[in-house]
């Protein structure tokens, strides 16, 4: 039987500092996009803690470049 997929478990997660600097959003910025669904979700890491996949990030400023 073959292994499930590992990548996700695998996965670089940016905190918010690090979103703003790569995008060069603001903070409401990125959370007015993502209530708009136009900017990836963000994923619970912890009670107190969020975090942005680093591959959606950069398959979202991918996409902005190529509009």
């Amino acid at each position: 039987m073959p292994a499930p997929e590992t990548a996700t478990a695998t996965e670089i997660m940016l905190k918010l500092p690090d979103v703003i600097e790569r995008t060069g959003l603001s903070r409401p910025s990125i959370y007015r996009l993502m209530g708009i669904g136009l900017f990836p979700r963000n994923h619970r890491l912890s009670i107190r803690a969020v975090g942005w996949k680093r591959s959606e990030i950069e398959k979202w400023m991918n996409s902005r470049t190529h509009a």
